[in-house]
């Protein structure tokens, strides 16, 4: 018989497995599959592969997972095969009860690329569970004087199963006085009802035992039994009555403890004991038994425990009223439980996204579903977010929901969102419930690094130590990770001449840029290169940034003068007529600097002279003048000491020696002989010619501008005519005469006649005599000025 139900279970389970097989193939929203309960786990219940139409293995490539309620798994995937399992044995009473068809509703989800299908498993009743009385013993009392036909109500059983597995009929043991009938209630449970064949006596036969049994439909039927004891009371002709005999009642599912529902009441027209009446709950299952009490002498009902209108929307309470004789009337009570918004609205994540790339166009972040156990407008649910955040809600079905990005996302604007899914129904009071979603933003390789600036000026003194630190270049990378990971480098010079390698180098990790070698201001004043900054990502994004060096210069050149030279064979003498006056321009001391700025400015000092006080020396511009008259008693020689210093720290310096010879006039006597001026005179030649080339070049612009004025002054001085004295050329100005003024803005103007020895055939100055005219004072003084560009205009150091 075991093996016969066996196979009965097994052709059903076949049976109903290709029935919900074919809705699910025929259906455009959910898939259904069923199964009998009590397979034992791991048992097969389709191949989602198939289903789906995916090939072998790409349930596995793609993620597939299989999503219920409540993260309870009832079913396993077995991703390589595609086969949909049981996690294990389904007991169909304890996930649905009584409710038919029982269904456990599942999701099939799909992460790449994302995809869900909605599907639902029927588990079918087995007829597992025997029908049973909540009372094995019944007592009824029977007046003798009950006619036939008269029907007793009897308590019913309970049977677990559902459907045909039911209660399907009540069988009472053999007798003489009853039979028993199978009644169904509003609500389809099936009860028994004795019904009284025979008139009692009491006399002859005063109690009565028998066996009710009950009946399910299964295959092969269940049983279950209870004794029914009868006792045949004296008669009592008035049962109670109710008035109404049914009566319908709305109650709160939030009502307290204690809350009266009702107050019935019967009335009996006997008298005496046998009007005395008592109420009770009749053929209470368990569940109104622990929900509902009624006071047996008031008729009141009220409430045992709290009720829940998700659990159970009504109740059929019957109530018996019983009189001393043991006679009774029934009522029913339909206790209609009203629905309160006490349940907040659930939200239910199927998949969630951790990091979305912040230029994904649009992007699923989350699935969720919501639900409600309230009904009607307390289960009705309106679902929302924020308004300020680039996302919205898209719903694909009723109730589920799925959160896209609205636009492409920027990582360097906001890095993270903080996602609130707030669901409220439409209840009074509204409940609301909400999720929080964290959604990061991850970074993409859509920024290039920015230098801080778009050139930079670094300074560096020459003659540095190698490897010195001379600057920084820094960029930035609004990017994160390896995106913003900086590194420098030194791009090629634009001027292809510059010798970067060898100059600069640059720390690829800081921008740290360091001098190679040591630097000469002399020879490199200035250079710039380029700089490249470039980030790690994929591909690498660079920017160029300019760098110039500028080298400052340092004081490591002492003055060189190159007039009078001093590495001439023979010194150089110079000539003053003893009727000179005071402040006249004995020779000029021409001296120039490599350095340059103040390290090039020149200062002139009188070291030592044979007779002090008889020469003055300008110390801005090397003039050497007398200070005062001549007279006879000054000595024809005479030698001054000239320092010549710069204006650097520490200062540098260099000195020159002077000759001076007082003579009366420029009379041949008084000039070299002829050998010594044959000997000397390649070196003379030579050193008049540099001279005379470095003092046209520097004023020669002047000279134009004032050789007129002087030849002027010449030919009116009064003074004796000496055999040196050259005279002044009418016409255009000779070209042996120069300016040495400078800028030609001296307060008095000087001009210094050239003369050459006659015959000589050489170009060497003999001497230089200034032409003043009205010359106040006897040393350089407030009548002179020099200007700024004094010292420019003669090349003393500028650089």
């Amino acid at each position: 018989m075991e093996a016969s139900r066996k196979l009965i279970c097994r052709q059903r389970q076949v049976f109903f497995f290709f029935f919900f097989l074919g809705l699910a193939q025929a259906g455009s929203e959910f898939r259904r599959y069923s199964v009998v309960e009590e397979t034992e786990g791991s048992s097969f219940v389709t191949n989602l592969a198939k289903d789906l139409g995916l090939g072998q293995g790409e349930l596995s490539r793609r993620g597939a997972r299989v999503i219920s309620k409540g993260n309870k798994l009832y079913l396993q995937l077995d991703q390589e095969t595609g086969d949909l399992l049981l996690n294990g044995k389904l007991d169909r009473e304890e996930l649905c009860g009584q409710t038919e068809p029982c269904m456990l509703h599942f999701q099939v989800l799909l992460e790449n690329p994302l995809e869900f299908f909605q599907a639902e498993l029927q588990v079918i009743d087995i007829n597992d569970h025997a029908p049973e009385f909540m009372d094995r013993d019944m007592l009824l009392k029977i007046s003798e004087s009950s006619p036939p036909g008269t029907k007793f109500p009897l308590k019913n059983a309970q049977d677990m199963d559902v459907g045909r597995n039911n209660i399907e009929n009540y069988i009472i043991s053999p007798n003489s006085y009853f039979r028993v009938l199978t009644r169904k209630r509003s609500d389809g449970r099936k009860y028994p009802e004795l019904v009284l064949d025979k008139v009692l006596d009491r006399e002859e036969e005063p109690e009565l035992r028998l066996t009710l049994t009950a009946q399910d439909g299964g295959s092969p039927p269940r049983f279950g039994t209870a004794q029914v004891y009868i006792e045949v009371v004296d008669i009592n002709d008035n049962a109670p009555e109710f008035e109404p005999p049914f009566y319908r009642v709305q109650i709160p599912e939030d009502s307290p403890i204690g809350y009266l529902i009702v107050k019935v009441s019967a009335t009996d027209i006997d008298i005496g004991v046998n009007r005395e009446i008592s109420y009770s709950l009749f053929q209470a299952s368990e569940e109104i038994s622990k929900t509902f009490e009624i006071n047996a002498m008031t008729g009141e009902i009220r409430l045992k425990k709290q009720l829940d209108f998700e659990t159970t929307q009504s109740y059929e309470v019957n109530i018996e009223a019983r009189d001393t004789g043991s006679l009774s009337g029934k009522c029913t009570v339909l206790t209609q439980v009203m629905d309160v918004n006490d349940n907040a609205p659930e939200v239910t994540m199927s998949a969630l996204t951790g990091q979305i790339p912040e230029n994904s166009p649009e992007a699923v972040v989350a699935v969720f579903s919501v639900s409600d156990l309230d009904s009607e407008d307390n289960g009705k649910i309106s679902c929302y977010i924020q308004d300020d955040l680039p996302f919205f809600l898209k719903s694909s079905m009723e109730n589920f929901y799925t959160l896209v990005t609205e636009r492409p996302l920027d990582r360097e604007t906001r890095a993270e969102y903080n996602v609130t899914i707030t669901v409220t129904d439409l209840g009074t009071p509204r409940l609301k419930t909400e999720h929080n979603i964290t959604v990061l933003v991850s970074d993409v390789n859509d920024n290039a690094p920015a230098f801080t600036q778009t050139s930079y000026t670094l300074s560096v003194r020459e003659n540095n130590s190698p490897a010195l630190h001379i600057g920084s270049v820094r960029a930035t990378d609004r990017d994160a990770g390896a995106n913003a990971q900086v590194t420098y480098s030194l791009l090629p010079p634009l001027d292809p001449h510059v010798p970067l390698a060898s100059l600069v180098s640059i720390n690829p990790d800081n921008g740290h840029l360091f001098a190679l070698r040591s630097l000469d201001y002399e020879a490199l004043r200035a250079f710039e290169f380029r700089v490249g900054a470039a980030d790690r990502g994929s591909p690498a994004l660079s920017s160029q940034a300019l760098v110039r060096v500028l080298v400052a210069d340092d004081n490591d050149n002492a003055p060189f003068v190159l007039y009078p030279l001093q590495n001439a064979s023979a010194p150089c003498t110079e000539l003053v007529p003893r009727a000179a006056e005071a402040g006249y321009l004995v020779t000029k001391v021409v001296a120039v600097d490599g350095d340059s700025g103040q390290n090039a400015w020149l200062s002139y000092q009188l070291l030592k002279a044979t007779e002090p006080g008889l020469f003055g020396m300008w110390a801005h511009n090397g003039e050497v003048r007398t200070a005062r008259l001549l007279s006879e008693r000054d000595a024809a020689k005479h030698r001054l000491m000239v320092l010549v210093k710069d204006n650097g720290e520490p200062p540098l310096s260099a000195s020159v020696t002077l000759h001076v010879l007082l003579v009366d006039g420029f009379s041949q006597p008084y000039l070299p002989a002829p050998e010594a001026e044959a000997a000397d005179a390649a070196p003379a030649a030579a050193l008049t010619v540099y001279l005379v080339v470095a003092l046209a070049s520097v004023s020669s612009l002047f000279l134009f501008s004032v050789l007129v004025f002087v030849a002027v002054r010449l030919c009116r001085r009064g003074g004796a005519a000496s055999v040196g004295r050259c005279s002044v050329p009418e016409g255009p100005f000779p070209g042996h005469l120069l300016d040495v003024s400078g800028t030609g803005t001296l307060s008095q103007s000087y001009q210094y006649e050239v003369c050459l020895k006659g015959g000589s055939g050489t170009s060497e100055f003999k001497f230089l005599k200034p032409i003043v005219t009205n010359f106040q004072g006897h040393s350089p003084g407030p009548d002179i000025e020099e200007t700024p560009n004094f010292r420019k205009d003669f090349g003393f150091g500028i650089q």
